[in-house]
C-alpha cells in the first residue's frame, strides 16, 4: 500500500502485534507508542488494542501486522488486517 493512496482516504494505519485470534475473522492487536511526558519529559510507553478483521482467519498471536481504519464492522470492530508477514 502506497502511502499516497493512504492520505487521500484520511484513513489511520498502524503497526501492532496480535494479542489474540480466539475469535472468528477477528483478531485483538496491540500498538504501542512512545510519547513524552510533559512535565518530566520522560519517555513512556503506551499501549491500545484494537480489534481488527481478520478476513481468512490467517493471523497468529505473536504476529506482526499492519492494521487500517474502516467502517464499523461490529460494535468494538473499527480496524482491518491490511498486511501481514509470510509465514516461513
Amino acid at each position: 500500500m502506497s502511502e499516497s493512496s493512504n492520505q487521500k482516504s484520511g484513513r489511520r494505519v498502524l503497526t501492532g502485534t496480535v494479542v489474540s485470534d480466539k475469535m472468528d475473522k477477528t483478531v485483538a492487536v496491540e500498538v504501542t507508542s512512545r510519547v513524552k511526558h510533559s512535565r518530566y519529559h520522560k519517555y513512556i510507553n503506551r499501549r491500545s488494542v484494537f480489534k481488527a478483521h481478520d478476513e481468512n482467519n490467517e493471523c497468529r498471536t505473536g504476529d506482526s501486522v499492519t492494521i487500517q481504519e474502516s467502517r464499523p464492522l461490529s460494535r468494538t470492530k473499527r480496524w482491518t488486517v491490511v498486511e501481514r508477514p509470510p509465514r516461513g
